[in-house]
Parts: structure tokens; sequence; C-alpha cells
């Protein structure tokens, strides 16, 4: 049986990955930002961790001002808290974003700037905390935003990196659009240049004075989710090739390759002010640190406090039985008449996030972060219809090779075919027992969400980059269905195969016509991203969002009652004959009543926020 934390234990650390990390030396601690909304003070000297306090929602960065006395946290709850790092209390929450807040810098004590997916740069006057500016000019999401020389750097899933002057707000120079996303960037004084992380692994560098390119480096084999400039001008790379590696300031070379570590989040590794050393949180709510100059890992704190972190990402049910991935890259399983987790399953390579999961008959597919397809065969079930675990083997892993692997979905006719989404925007069809037979690229973007028709040879997927496409068991296209202008999250094909639903970063639910692609209807439901979504039957949609909520859809009345079940986002929904099961990142799956969505029961692996 599997333990699970109860809400009287000490919290000792994130419960959740932690997405950012600064290191401020005035107090010779480590602040950090989770999913889990937690703002965290790792101090250095005792090990020991602190809670400065809590967003509404997850904090995606956490910065530090110049002089180590202030910290921004910039969160998906749509607000930036100030922070007084000597009183580790919040002065101010900067509220007027309309969506996550990505990032946030200082340009002094007196004035701020952050970035958010709806598409807005507001500048801030953190002596009032009122907005001073706002910017408007990026035609997708804005994730990130540096400051140098009166002039702040930009980028954005427009695939740009632009130059403001923090002044008059006028744009004065753009490098772009690239063929791929830029999600990271970072400038460097010393040299005057700046460093820009792409999805195609390159690292490009720009002058800042002509705006001319400097030097492409191809760094690495998949998408690059964080660069990084040391005091001395050189480079850190991370990426989803699972590899951390510094560039040498003067000739670009590859200076070293950070010790690795299966469990750490790719976006939030940085240097120390004084370049000695890197930092980076994990997915188990632990912070590592590096020595720079050999690459060697010198510390792991809160480790000893590590028992999983299951956010989870994925739900799957086949029978009587479910299986759920979480960020802690266990794959855990239970049956639909017990109360608990029955076993906990690590993969034979080693934990890595895990973002999907599919039971088809007696296997489970689950797909990591390390680009690695799991297959595992379930000998044979208890008399009561769980899973054993002594009954559980390992049967195959496959490197799929296409990046972070997003959404698995296995075939229900007799000849079992199986498509795996990933983040280079491939679909990779395999056999049964994980065997590549196919790859097909129909997205310009990371690929989020597969269903397969019920009862033919069809397939639909969305991505990143907005797009809905349907497809044969070939890979041929079928139809485009346009009508979201941002990222759609899910999909779902109707009990009959007549219809499809999709939900979107646009706050909206759309239905449309499988084989016609005509819109049949949108639907609004209002200003919190949705997340997962799913049919009941043809005129009976549920959709999960990122704050915890259930909403039923009544399709042709367009009315939509809500239920909040859970304290952090639904991540995936799937269904039995009776019941809807749900999986949230405050690591519970609730099963839910049909009717009226009442929870019937909820599995806990993690309490994810008390004390």
């Amino acid at each position: 049986m599997i333990k699970t934390i109860t809400s009287e234990e000490v919290l000792k650390k994130h419960r959740g990955p932690i997405t950012s990390v600064v290191l401020v030396p005035t107090i010779n601690a480590i602040i950090s930002s989770g999913y889990d909304g937690a703002v965290g003070c790792f101090n250095l000297s005792s090990k020991e961790f602190s809670l400065l306090g809590y967003h509404d929602h997850l904090v995606n960065r956490v910065v530090s001002n110049k002089d180590g006395t202030l910290i921004a946290s910039a969160s998906s709850d749509y607000s930036i808290k100030i922070w007084d790092v000597f009183a580790k209390k919040c002065i101010y929450t900067l509220k007027g974003h309309i969506d996550d807040v990505e990032d946030f810098t200082f340009l002094d004590n007196f004035m701020g700037v952050s970035t958010s997916r709806d598409k807005q740069i507001i500048f801030w006057d953190l002596e009032s905390g009122t907005i001073s500016k706002k910017i408007y000019g990026h035609e997708k999401d804005v994730l990130s935003v540096d400051y140098y020389d009166e002039k702040i750097y930009t980028t954005g899933d427009d695939k740009t990196l632009r130059v403001w002057d923090i002044h008059t707000g006028e744009l004065l120079y753009m490098w772009g659009p690239f063929d791929v996303e830029t999600d990271t960037c970072a400038v460097d004084i010393h040299h005057n240049r700046v460093v820009l992380g792409c999805d195609d692994g390159i690292i490009r560098i720009f002058s800042l004075s002509s705006g001319k390119p400097l030097k492409e480096i191809k760094a690495h084999l998949s998408g690059i989710k964080k660069v990084s400039v040391s005091i001395n001008g050189d480079i850190l790379s991370a990426a989803y090739d699972q590899r951390l590696l510094i560039w040498d300031a003067k000739d670009y070379s590859l200076k070293l390759e950070l010790e690795n570590i299966n469990t750490k989040w790719e976006r939030s590794l940085t240097w120390s002010p004084s370049g000695e050393q890197i930092i980076a949180g994990t997915f188990d709510g632990t912070v590592c640190i590096w020595e720079a100059e050999t690459g060697k890992m010198e510390d792991e704190i809160g480790k000893e406090n590590n028992d999983g972190n299951a956010c989870f990402n994925d739900i799957s049910v086949f029978e009587r039985n479910f299986a759920v991935v979480s960020d802690d890259g266990y794959i855990r399983t239970g049956c639909i008449d017990e109360n608990i987790f029955i076993d906990k399953i690590e993969p034979s390579s080693g934990r890595y996030l895990m973002n999907a999961v599919h039971f088809h008959k007696d296997k489970i597919y689950a797909g990591a972060h390390n680009q690695k397809l799991h297959t595992f065969l379930l000998k044979k079930p208890c008399s009561n219809g769980c899973q054993n675990p002594d009954c559980t083997i390992i049967k195959k892993e496959t490197l799929i090779g296409e990046g972070p692997i997003n959404t698995i979905k296995a075939s229900q006719f007799e000849t079992v075919s199986v498509f795996i989404g990933c983040y280079s925007g491939a679909i990779v069809k395999t056999d049964e027992t994980g065997n590549k037979k196919n790859k097909f690229v129909l997205h310009d973007g990371a690929v989020k969400a597969i269903s397969l028709h019920p009862h033919e040879p069809f397939g639909i997927s969305c991505s990143a980059g907005g797009e809905l496409i349907s497809w044969d068991y070939s890979g041929n296209k079928y139809i485009s269905y346009a009508g979201h202008n941002a990222i759609i999250n899910d999909i779902d094909f109707d009990p009959t195969g007549e219809m499809i639903a999709s939900v979107s970063r646009d706050f909206s639910l759309k239905i449309f016509q499988f084989r016609t692609g005509e819109l049949l209807h949108t639907i609004e439901l209002g200003a919190k991203s949705l997340k997962s979504v799913l049919f009941l039957d043809q005129n009976t949609v549920i959709v999960g969002d990122y704050w915890g909520n259930i909403i039923k859809v009544n399709i042709a009345k367009k009315t939509a009652s809500t239920q909040k079940i859970a304290t952090n986002g639904i991540s995936s929904l799937a269904r039995t004959e009776n019941d809807i099961f749900a999986a949230s990142y405050d690591g519970s799956v609730y099963q839910l009543d049909r009717e009226n969505l009442h929870v019937l029961k909820k599995r806990t692996a993690m309490i994810q926020r008390g004390i």
C-alpha cells in the first residue's frame, strides 16, 4: 500500500515541482516558488525550509532586486507579490493582468516590469503598488523579460525577441519571428549581447548595439527551456534533451556539462550572483546546487524529506482499474472499488516527470520527460479487480526521441496501435509492445492531446500552436478545425464519433462536427484557463480548469454549472459507465457522480497545502 501524506505533517519542502529559484546572499538563502503556490526559503546554513506565503495558484517565477532586499513572485493567479526579504512578508500584491503572469524583473527598487499570457507588458510603481504603464505588441503570450541600459527584452509564443524603451514604451527592435518558439532570453551586459534559447535546440546570440547575429550554437537536441548568463558572461543552457551545459563567454565553446539529476526542472536553472554556483529546483520539491567550475552537484536540499510529489498529470481508466502519472515520475494504480492507491511503480531507468498514461486491457503505457515510452504488462488481476504490486512487471522501454511525451492513446480495434503525442510536434505510432511503426508531423507546436474515434480508424490531435487536426491511422491529414486563438489543452470525441470538443487557454469550449469541420458551438466559460474536457453524451460535456473547478456544460442550452472540487488544477478526466474520474495537480484523484458531480471518493497521495 502507498503511504499518504497527512495535513498534520510539518511542511519541510514544496509539495510539487519547484518552478524557479534565486540565491539571495543578504540572507544566505535560496528563495523558491512552486506548483503548490508557495514562495519558500531554503536556509543554506541550517538547510531548513520556511514558508514566506502562498499565491492562490502556482508560481512561475521568483526574482530578487539588485541589492537583495526585495523578492517578486509572478503567479498564474494573475498577480505579482513583492516580498520584504528580511521581514519575510508580502508588502504588495500587484494586480492588473488577466492571465498567468510568467516573469518579472526589477528595473530598480522603485520600478518593475511583468509579462503575461494576456500579451501585456506592465510597468509597476513599487512604492505605491500601482500600474504606471502598459505595453501591447506581442501577438501571443509573453513568457520572459530581462532589463539592461534603459531597455527591456521580452520573448513570447509569437516566436520573437523584442526590445522596448522603458520610458516611452516604444518598440526599438525585433528579432524574428523565428521558425520555432523562443521561451527564454538573457542579457549579457559585459559583452553587450543578448542570448536567446530556442525550441530547435539552438542558442542564438545577437549584438545589443547593432542587432546583428553574432553566433548560433547548436547546443541541444531538443527545446531549450532556460538560458542564463553568469557574471563573467558564460552561458548556461538547459533543455529537454536532459543536458545542462555551460558555454565559454569568449569563444562559445562547450566548457562543461553539469552532473545530471533526473528530477531537475529545466526552466528553473540559474547562476548564483557570484557565478560560483548554479542552482535549480526539482520536480521533487528540492533544490540542487552545482559547483560551476567542475559541474559537480554539491547538494540537494530537502531530499531527506522526499516521498514523492504526486502532482497528477493524467489518468486512464480500464474496466475496474485506473492508472495515474505524476511529476515525481511514478505510475500509481488503483481499483475503483478501493479508497486508496494500490501500487506505486518506478520505471527501471529511473524517475522522470510523466505527463501521459493510457490503460489498455492488460497493459499500461506511460510517457516520460526523458522521451521514453514505458510499457507495463499486468500479468494477472487480483480477485477484487485491483492490481497487486507483485503482479505488475515492466515489459519494455522505448526511446521515442521527440522531446517529452505529452499524451498517449491506444486504439480499440483488433490490431492495437498506440499513438504518442510529443513535444516536437510529432505523433509517433507504435505497436502494442512499443515498437515504432510510423511518425507523422501535422502540428507546428507541441502535441497537447490525442483522442481516437470510438468506431473508425481516425484520430484527432491538438497543439500548443492552437491547431486542431484530424487524421487517419496512416497519418494522412483529414480536416483542420479552425476556431481557437490560443493553446488547445485537451480534446475528446463524443461517444458516437460525430462531434469533437476542445478547450483552450482562450477560456472557451468549442464543439465541431467531425466529418465537415463545421464549428457548431462556442461556449465561453469565464476567465479561468481550461485544462481538460470529456463528453458524457452528445449533449453534455465536462470541463476541468486550472483552478480546481469541474464545469458541467449543456451544449444545446449553452448553460454551465460549476463545482470546485480540488485545490489545484484538474489535469485530466476519464469516465466509466457510472462515474467520472478527475486527476488533479493537488495530489488527489476524485471519483464523481456523473449526474450531479458529487465527490464519491477521494484518493490522496499528497496534501499540497497545509502544515
